[in-house]
């Protein structure tokens, strides 16, 4: 690429015969120096910017790809946590129901052992009612074996 030092050093060879005017020239490749200048500056910083922004685009690609690793890994994690959280709860309504049953198994022996007591009671009271009962006709007949003994 001819840079504006080219051009502003480019020499014609003079004639001296129907020739370009010297002066016409050197004016025209000033002003041409001028503007090439001007477009070959704004060239560079623009390729300065393309590459700066290349740069820059690499950069937030990296970062966006980051986000996204970081954004599946906490996905990831809210499910395992989930997942954990779920099994927990599982195993706390197992224990309960676990413990529950236990209780319930506690209540009905406790249940049954006091019906049993509550049955040997009875037994214990039929049993002390009819030994009552034997005593006060034996008294009862003692009783009157004396009102006979008295009337005679």
């Amino acid at each position: 690429m001819i840079t504006p030092l080219d051009i502003e050093n480019k020499r014609f060879s003079k004639q001296m015969m129907n020739g370009y005017s010297v002066e016409e020239v050197d004016d025209f490749l000033d002003e041409l120096t001028a503007d090439y200048s001007k477009n070959y500056k704004e060239n560079s910083e623009l390729r300065a910017k393309v590459e700066e922004l290349n740069k820059s685009l690499e950069h937030y690609k990296s970062i966006e790809a980051t986000l996204n690793n970081t954004l599946l890994m906490a996905q990831s994690t809210a499910e395992d946590i989930k997942k954990v959280a779920k099994q927990q709860a599982e195993q706390i309504i197992n224990e309960a129901k676990s413990n529950a049953q236990k209780q319930v198994d506690d209540l009905n022996s406790e249940v049954i052992l006091r019906t049993k007591e509550l049955d040997d009671v009875k037994k214990q009271f039929d049993i002390y009612k009819a030994k009552m009962e034997s005593l006060l006709i034996s008294q009862l007949e003692l009783l009157k074996d004396v009102n006979r003994d008295d009337n005679l």
